[in-house]
């Protein structure tokens, strides 16, 4: 039998592989008012999309990291700082990718959905269940240690024309339980918002449901994708003009989680905007679509085994960025933030007839308080039809805090966001408490859990 004193020492070594997520080079990304902010700078999102293999063939990126640590040179080149992963594995490893992007200045902003756990547009409720919260609570789990995690995507254009904006309660009620969890488990505040469809019917409206309502209810930031620049085009010509005038007064960052229309040769003329006075009062940058090859042709580079080349797209968006250095100042951003008013029902483009939301289904609740436990993975049975729906309609408030975290308020709540509760330079005890469980459990065969 170990003494006590071997004990402790093994639970300080396990302690310490439990801190490494958590120490970063990067400071962690808040919102305050319309903006986002790394410590007291304007932050602008200059990323790619970032998914090799596509939808044809679902692998996690970030727990692959040879190819992620090839891919960061490129990263590099381009001079991004931003990467968007749409499906990863919530059983697998990411700290050696997660601290090799923090090493290289980069954040992570993730899509919590994965194809087998994912909301079904066309009947909502049935996939907006108990297995289905467990799966997403488990990547935030996964994730919530690293400053260099920016946001998670709450969902995908779940909504993509006007007949499916009868799903917008379920989005929304899936972000809000995404933030109440954060919360609730006093992790540092990560904003949680959307990922929206172009659709030109409900657009607007999309973006005011997202934040209007109590301020459990509001996401932290909302984001669409957007591909209507089609080089060669202009700031008025692809409408651009229009949509900054029409967000303008928006409460919440928005920024484009895809852009780059391929219909013809990119130059990627849009970056100049992007970044310029032109919208940097409303739009905090975004994402090009995509980094590597795939069918639908948007790549950036080829990826063949472990082999990368580059393509022309590659080389055109390099110089654009080069040539569009990140706004000085705060580019005139909306301090004050602050909610929108719910879009009334119109039939057929928004078919949301009132502010309620679903009510977190039953069997989710503990995960609140206990955890959400080990995630399904990619291999996972999936959760559509796995039953444990929604029954009810929620209370206004309902998505509050039930628990005092370590994280303080919320971002869209209040126009500025608490900072994370675990900065590069500290760490928290709870490590060496859970280690020393583990550890005095294995040896001495008790059931602390």
């Amino acid at each position: 039998m170990k003494t006590t004193a071997a004990v402790l020492s093994l639970a300080a070594l396990s302690a310490g592989s439990a801190l490494k997520p958590r120490q970063s080079s990067l400071p962690s990304v808040e919102v305050k008012g319309n903006a986002f902010f790394a410590g007291n700078d304007r932050f602008y999102v200059r990323g790619v999309d970032y998914q090799p293999g596509g939808s044809s063939d679902v692998a996690d990126p970030i727990a692959d990291t040879d190819g992620c640590k090839r891919d960061i040179e490129y990263f590099k080149q381009l001079g991004l700082n931003a990467i968007r992963v749409y499906t990863i594995d919530n059983t697998a490893d990411h700290d050696e990718c997660m601290n090799a992007l923090a090493d290289a200045g980069i954040y992570l902003i993730l899509d919590v959905n994965t194809p087998k756990y994912s909301l079904n547009r066309a009947d909502p409720n049935p996939s907006y269940n108990t297995d289905y919260l467990q799966s997403l609570f488990a990547t935030v789990d996964k994730f919530q240690g690293y400053s260099n995690t920016l946001a998670f995507f709450s969902g995908n254009e779940v909504i993509n024309d006007p007949a499916s904006s009868a799903a917008a309660p379920y989005v929304k009620a899936v972000t809000r339980d995404l933030r109440q969890y954060i919360r609730n488990r006093g992790y540092r505040t990560i904003p949680v918002g959307y990922s929206a469809a172009d659709v030109a019917e409900n657009r607007l409206e999309m973006a005011e449901y997202m934040n209007c309502g109590t301020d459990d209810e509001r996401s932290d930031f909302f984001a669409f994708n957007d591909y209507s620049w089609c080089d060669p085009s202009s700031f008025t010509q692809s409408g651009w003009d229009q949509k900054v005038q029409n967000f303008t007064g928006y409460g919440l960052p928005i920024f484009l989680s895809e852009y780059g229309c391929n219909t013809h040769t990119r130059q990627f003329e849009e970056v100049a905007s992007l970044y310029s006075t032109d919208m940097t009062s409303v739009y905090s940058g975004g994402l090009v679509y995509e980094y590597s090859q795939e069918p639908s042709k948007y790549g950036l580079v080829e990826i063949s085994g472990s082999d990368v080349s580059t393509l022309p797209d590659f080389d055109a968006l390099m110089s654009a960025l080069s040539g569009t250095p990140p706004p000085q100042g705060d580019g005139g951003y909306n301090s004050t933030g602050g909610a929108s008013g719910c879009p009334a029902y119109s039939e057929p483009n928004w078919l949301v007839k009132d502010d309620s939301l679903p009510a977190i289904p039953e069997g989710a609740k503990k995960f609140m308080t206990s955890g959400a436990g080990t995630g399904p993975g990619l291999a996972g049975a999936g959760s559509q039809n796995a039953g444990g729906a929604s029954t009810g309609t929620a209370s206004a408030g309902s998505g509050q805090a039930t628990q005092t975290g370590s994280s303080g308020s919320s971002g869209s709540s209040s126009g500025t966001s608490a900072a994370g509760a675990l900065r590069p330079t500290e760490f928290s005890f709870a490590p060496f408490a859970c280690a020393a469980v583990v550890v005095v459990s294995s040896l001495f065969g008790a059931t602390l859990l």
